[in-house]
């Protein structure tokens, strides 16, 4: 019953698709958007319940300037691209970004060599306006900068967004423009035909002329359906845990603060969020559970201890929650872009670690190009390139929200008390398109929950409006996925009887 409100307001055929994408995270959304430009009848499946539910939803937010791929790789190549297309794109899509500059760390002074190293490769890259700074000028910039800190590594192109606002405006503004999207919906097999594929999905089957494989984690997976044995891949999950602080931590640093990378990655960050927030992280851990998204003791205080190095006196107790996303790491070191050499008309997205959210709109460009070689699709004359996101009392002018109120006065009536969120930012997130049908995708577009209590407050009322908007009962809201109910259902047999107490 669930599935048919994640999809209520889409469009299905029974037509053949143009692109079948798989998987409707950062990467996938991106495509999604660029190929509605064209002609074509795409559709996008999702075994989640939402987009930006499985490694986009849980990473560090941050635009990464490009200095650490090594150059000649995609990784170097759709960094430095995607890295310069964000701003052009906040501004078209109206999602939170923000050029705060990154600083790689060094707490020797060997480590001056290495930075050097790192800026060399970054030039190499194309990065512009690189600099390794001494600690003097460090604490002109970073006052609370750790007492280890020697020097670092300036980038003043990197950068902040929100990784649920920069998916959502992607797949919103793809939905607008023609592009259906299915949730809940996960494949299990995917045959060669004459004219394409048939993907077999939980929800039926779907045939078209291609596939975009952008599944994250399950993109090896997707990908050995079609391969054949010599050609399979392997993906493996990097776990990585973070803690975030509450907004009266967020000015303890202005940049995005690295340490000297290692084999396992970037290492734990220090980083100011869009929002306001400090957050720290993330560990690296392979793992085997593709859904092992689960924090540790061991490593929450591993973020600790080496996010203290970073700044000084890092706030334990402003720590309002912990939570762990999964990097999909290939078996090359890079990422696994392009035409499946066994399947023409197959795609793969796949290996998209870090910065697979900083490379997105270039990803986007580069695999809309290559399915449009296949396909030759016309223009798309009805293309729509801006979207405009939805109001937030917190953020608006005082005439702002008079005007707000004065059009729907469900704007007045303040239902997460830690972000000020309002009901009718929350009624505009049901009503958008791929508006929300959970409690976390209400989180995620407006932020009622994302606060110092956690949503302690405010979960029984968005149940409620949820509930209400989406013509169901309140037990049959989920936070997430399908089964994830807040209220037990249905009714609840009386303990007692009139002559006395039921035994059974």
């Amino acid at each position: 019953m669930y599935g048919r409100f994640a999809n209520r307001r889409l469009r299905k055929g029974n037509r053949m698709l143009d692109v079948l994408i798989i998987g409707a995270g950062v990467s996938g959304c991106a495509i999604a958007r660029e190929l509605s430009r064209k002609k074509l009848n795409i559709a996008v499946v999702e075994k989640n319940s939402d987009v930006c539910e499985g490694t986009s939803k849980a990473n560090s937010g941050i635009v990464h300037a490009g200095f650490d791929a090594e150059p000649g790789t995609l990784k170097a190549r759709l960094n430095v691209r995607g890295s310069r297309l964000m701003k052009a794109l906040s501004e078209e899509l109206d999602f939170a970004y923000r050029q705060n500059g990154s600083l790689v760390l060094g707490f020797e002074e060997r480590d001056r060599a290495k930075l050097e190293e790192l800026r060399g490769r970054g030039i190499q890259n194309g990065v512009e306006g690189l600099r390794i700074l001494d600690r003097k000028e460090l604490i002109s910039m970073e006052p609370q900068i750790g007492e280890k800190v020697t020097s670092a590594l300036y980038a003043p192109t990197g950068a902040i967004v929100c990784p649920f606002g920069l998916t959502i405006a992607l797949a919103e503004n793809a939905a607008v423009n023609g592009v259906s999207f299915h949730f809940q919906t996960q494949v299990k097999e995917i045959r060669k035909t004459e004219n394409g594929y048939e993907a077999l999905t939980d929800r039926g089957r779907f045939l078209t002329k291609t596939v975009v494989n952008a599944a994250g984690v399950y993109a090896d997976e997707i990908h050995n359906m079609v391969s054949g044995d010599g050609g399979r891949i392997r993906i493996v999950p990097r776990k990585g845990e973070y803690l975030l602080c509450d907004k009266k931590s967020g000015n303890l640093a202005s940049h995005t603060l690295f340490q000297l990378p290692t084999t396992l990655g970037k290492g734990v960050l220090v980083t100011p969020t869009v929002h306001g927030n400090l957050l720290l992280g993330p560990t690296a851990e392979d793992i085997l559970d593709k859904e092992g998204v689960f924090t540790s003791e061991q490593g929450l205080s591993r973020v600790m201890e080496k996010a203290s190095l970073s700044i000084k006196d890092v706030p334990a107790g402003a720590v309002i929650t912990s939570f762990a996303g999964l990097r999909a790491k290939g078996e090359t070191g890079d990422f696994l872009i392009g035409e499946v050499k066994e399947a023409p008309g197959f795609f793969d997205v796949a290996g998209m670690e870090s910065p697979g959210l900083s490379c997105a709109p270039a990803v986007g460009e580069s695999v809309a190009e290559m399915v449009c070689g296949f396909l030759k699709p016309c223009d798309n004359p009805d293309f729509v390139a801006v979207r405009k996101g939805i109001p937030s009392m917190a953020l608006a002018s005082k005439q702002e929200r008079q005007r707000l109120i004065s059009e729907d006065p469900a704007y007045a009536n303040v239902i997460c008390r830690c972000e000020m969120v309002t009901e009718g930012e929350i009624l505009a997130a049901i009503r958008r398109p791929l508006g929300a049908t959970t409690t976390d995708g209400i989180k995620r577009r407006v932020r009622a929950g994302m606060g110092r209590c956690q949503a302690g407050f405010c979960t029984p009322r968005v149940l409620e409006i949820l509930a209400r908007e989406l013509g169901i009962e309140e037990e049959q809201v989920c936070k997430a996925r399908e089964g994830s109910y807040y209220l037990l259902q249905g009714k609840v047999r009386e303990p007692f009887r009139k002559e006395g107490r039921d035994s059974r």
